[in-house]
Order: structure tokens, then sequence, then C-alpha cells
């Protein structure tokens, strides 16, 4: 686990500051390799997948170099599609709350140009832009180069696999060559060495290496869920396994309080563990959840080093870790002194293709579980009530009550009438809906995945790079997520994942490919 604070990294106090808010307590494995050798000047070479908190790694150098006074452009980003252009756009805006005079701009295909040129006419330092749009404005003169001290390529390896590799040269070849290049790959495959040699001056290599783990003793399980209803999934989950003790993790200090609070007015005995927390409050917090006052931790990663608790039995990755060791750390809070363990992930959309790296990391299985229903839960408290009343019958001593029901039964009513409106009145009704996922069964798909069903094939003269450059430029979903394609004469399969099933199904239905328009559906199971 990485050891180094925001304070050891030498950045600015408004950066610093704006990671409080967002509430980060630690930078990951590839911030605090990567920022100091960015803020030496350094070109460098950043192998890292998606989830890691690359952006950031890039994100907050590139605030504390830019010269807030100089209006001109001074770094730009190139991302493979607008997706990822706003959502780093987003990350490096928060990162800058403090650094009120940096002004940053998404530029992307599908927006009007006009409004982009317009808001460069104004003063731009941080550009973040698919390679195509930067080029047209390069071209009509709207961003000028010349002052342009830093390009950052962020996932460079796909914006190779969609072809953008002429743009990309063209775009180096017209910034000038005293700039500092920064690469940011999950892969390293020739053609992006290729690159690395021509356009960057001595880079330094930072890669994260993962130590080999394992995690005994723990039944790992995944379910997938939208943010919304992940509180009512946890919810369930702890009512149908009724641990003594469990832990939930999120990934910010902020997320811990939300959740704590939520979990409270919901009746649950959860309390807070993090880095804003005195010594003395921690130390307060663990007292109580040794001896089980607190059945509930919710804590950042930071701040479960702490926990050393034999009798944890379920973990949750209410946030889906940052990393492969945070994986391993968090779910090592329970299965411990020999005693079996669970430990449940929520995951949705890009994080399944983080679930799969970390299946290989830990080589163990990480199996689905089903949302439980309504009636799963209600069937499961109802049988521990029912266990309550036998052990109350066999103490005795009831001698008193029995009498006041006998009162009832003299008035007409059955011994099982009144049985039921005690069971019903100690439960309570079932007045919640179930919960809404859009979920496509039945598609043979691999897990995580949809497989839909396009009607064209390799008659109309389709390749695979036709469907993944039509899905990914319409719905903006990045090509890698992009799974399995199979081309056959009159139709095609594809693999898109579930999360964004629904979107691309709505978005695509009056798409042409290769000037034939397309039907697409969910696939039968073969």
């Amino acid at each position: 686990m990485n050891n180094f604070t925001f304070e050891e990294l030498n950045l600015s106090e408004e950066i610093k500051k704006a990671i409080a808010d967002m509430g980060f307590e630690q930078p990951s494995p590839i911030q605090a390799k990567a920022i100091p050798y960015i803020l030496q000047g350094r070109d460098i070479i950043g192998q890292a997948q998606t989830g890691t908190g690359k952006t950031a790694a890039f994100g907050m150098p590139i605030l504390d170099i830019v010269n807030s006074q100089d209006k001109s452009l001074q770094v730009l980003v190139l991302c493979p599609t607008r997706e990822l252009a706003i959502q780093v756009a987003g990350e490096i805006r928060k990162l800058a709350k403090y650094k009120h005079d940096i002004k940053t701009l998404p530029v992307y295909g599908g927006q009007p140009i006009d409004r982009q040129i317009k808001a460069l006419k104004k003063g731009v330092q941080i550009v973040i832009g698919t390679p195509g749009r930067v080029i047209d404005h390069i071209n009509r003169k709207t961003l000028k180069m010349g002052n342009v001290k830093m390009v950052v390529l962020d996932e460079a390896d796909e914006m190779l696999d969609m072809g953008f590799r002429d743009d990309i040269e063209e775009i180096l070849q017209k910034v000038p060559e005293n700039r500092q290049t920064i690469f940011f790959s999950a892969t390293m495959p020739k053609a992006i060495l290729d690159l690395t040699k021509k356009y960057q001056k001595n880079p330094e290599i930072v890669k994260v290496v993962h130590r080999e783990l394992t995690v005994p003793n723990i039944e790992q399980f995944y379910i997938e869920t939208r943010e919304k209803n992940k509180l009512e999934v946890l919810t369930r989950l702890i009512d149908i396994y009724n641990p003594k003790l469990s832990v939930i993790f999120c990934n910010t200090k902020k997320k811990v309080d939300e959740l704590v609070g939520d979990l409270q007015a919901r009746g649950y005995f959860a309390d807070a563990l993090h880095g804003d927390l005195k010594q003395a409050q921690r130390d307060n917090v663990m007292s109580k959840f040794r001896n089980g006052t607190i059945e509930i931790l919710v804590a950042t990663d930071v701040a479960a080093r702490g926990i050393d608790v034999d009798d944890v039995e379920c973990v949750f990755n209410y946030d889906f870790p940052q990393d492969d060791e945070y994986y391993v750390h968090r779910i090592g809070r329970t299965g411990r002194a020999g005693r079996k363990g669970k430990a449940f992930s929520f995951v949705s959309g890009k994080e399944m293709y983080k679930l799969r790296d970390i299946k290989k990391y830990t080589k163990t299985k990480i199996n689905r579980h089903e949302i439980p229903s309504l009636s799963d839960v209600e069937e499961i408290k109802t049988n521990l009530f029912l266990e309550k009343v036998k052990s109350v019958i066999e103490e005795g001593h009831l001698t008193k009550q029995v009498k006041f029901i006998e009162k009832l039964i003299e008035e007409d009513y059955t011994s099982l009438d009144i049985a039921a409106a005690l069971l019903k009145m100690s439960m309570g009704d079932q007045i919640k809906e179930e919960i809404r996922e859009e979920i496509f069964e039945n598609t043979g798909a691999e897990e995580g995945m949809v497989r839909l069903f396009i009607n064209i094939g390799r008659r109309h003269k389709v390749k695979a790079k036709d469907i993944v450059g039509a899905i990914a430029g319409e719905t903006g979903i990045s090509g890698k997520l992009i799974g399995t394609i199979d081309i056959y004469d009159r139709y095609t399969f594809v693999e898109v994942p579930r999360e964004y099933a629904k979107d691309v199904l709505e978005i695509m239905k009056n798409i042409k490919i290769k000037g034939k328009k397309i039907n697409i559906e969910p696939a039968n199971k073969k």
C-alpha cells in the first residue's frame, strides 16, 4: 500500500484545499509516483488503467504549472472520446476550485463549434479535446499552439486503436519542441513506444507494480447496481446476512459521513472512521466497534489500517476501490484468525473492467450476486423473528400474557388471527417498491455485458472497426468498453456493458452503418 500523503507531493495550498473538499485522504499509487516527475518538468510514460486516479495524476500538477496571469493556451490534453474529454475537464475543474484565474475548456465533435470558438476567444489556458476537433480548431486558427508548454495524451493506446495516430502526430508537430510531453496508457504496445521515442525526451516510466497477494477464507461477490440504488441494496444484504460486525468502504470522507447518516436514519448502529477524526475519536469508535455497540463501521482506505478485529463477518465495497491492492487490503478485514468471511462489491459501467483486473490479480473467483428481493428480506426477517418467539415460549413465564390472549379469544378471535396480527405489528407492512434496474437477461454475453444483434454483416462490407466506431462515435462510450464482436454474412453480434445497453439501443436505432439504416436489439441466447 502507498503511504504518501498529499502534503509530501509539493502541491500548492489551493490544490490541497480542493483535494480536501473532494474528500480524498491519500494519493493513489500512480499519483504518488507521477506527480513529482511532472512538477519537475520531466516527460513521463504512465502505465495506468482507468479508475486508478490517473486524471488527477496529471490534473493536479498541470494546475500548478499553468501561469494564471497568461491567458493563452498552455496545456493541451488529448482524449480518444468526447465522453472522456468531458469527464477529464470536469475533474480538472473540481481540482481548480481555488485556482480562480485558470480557465479550462473541453472541445469535441457533436457540440456546436461556434460555442467553442467563442469560449476560446475569451482566453483558455487548458484545453481538453478529441484529436479531430483539436485539428479543426488549429486549422481555423482558433487554437493557437505557440505558448503550449505541456501536452498530455490520455488513454494513448485507445487513441491509436481508434485510428488517431496521424492526427496525434500532426498535433504534436504543431506544438513547440521544448514542451513537456506526458503519455498515459493502459498498455504499452510497440506503436506507443514508437511515438514516445519520436516525441519525448528521456521519459521517466511510471508504472504501478502489483505484489502477488491472495485472499483465502473469503467468499467474494459482486453486485451490479446503480448509484441511486446502492443504499437500498446494502441494507437488504445486511438484513439477509445479519453480520455480527461489518465494514463498509467508501472512497471519500464525504461519502463516509453521508452513508453513516443514511444508515443511522434507517435504524442501523453505524459510525464513521476517517482522517478528519482526532485520534481520541478514532479510539472511541473502534472501542464501540470491538464491543459491539456499533455493528457497522463505514471507513476510508487510510483509516481502515487501524481495523484489527477478528469478528468482522462482512465487508462491503460501497464505492469500488481505486486500486487492486486497495481491494485486497479492504476485504482482508474479514476472514481473519481462521474464520470465514464475505465480501460484496457494488459495480457499474466501466468498473466491470476493473473487476476483471482484480480477479486476475487475486486469482480468486468473484461471483455475481443477485440483488435481494423484498420478499427475500421479508422471509429472512420473519424467520429470525419467529426463532425469537420460539425461544420466549421455551423460556416460559408467560402466565400474565396468556390471560390477555384468552380475553381476546373470548371475543371470538382465533389464536391464529391474534398471532398473525402480532406478527404484522412487529414486522410492519412491506410498502417499498422493488429496485428497478435495467437488466437484460439471456443474451448469451459475458458477465457484466449485454449481447446485441445488428442486421448487417460481411455482405455489407462491415468490419469490427465500423461497429466500434459507430457505437463509440454516436453514444460517447469508450471503444475499450465494447466487447466481443462476431460478424456473420447478414448480421453481427456485439457485446456492450450492461450499464450502457439501454442507451446504446436508444441512440443507435436510427443510425446508418456503411450507408444502411440498422436494426439493433438484444440478442437471443444461443
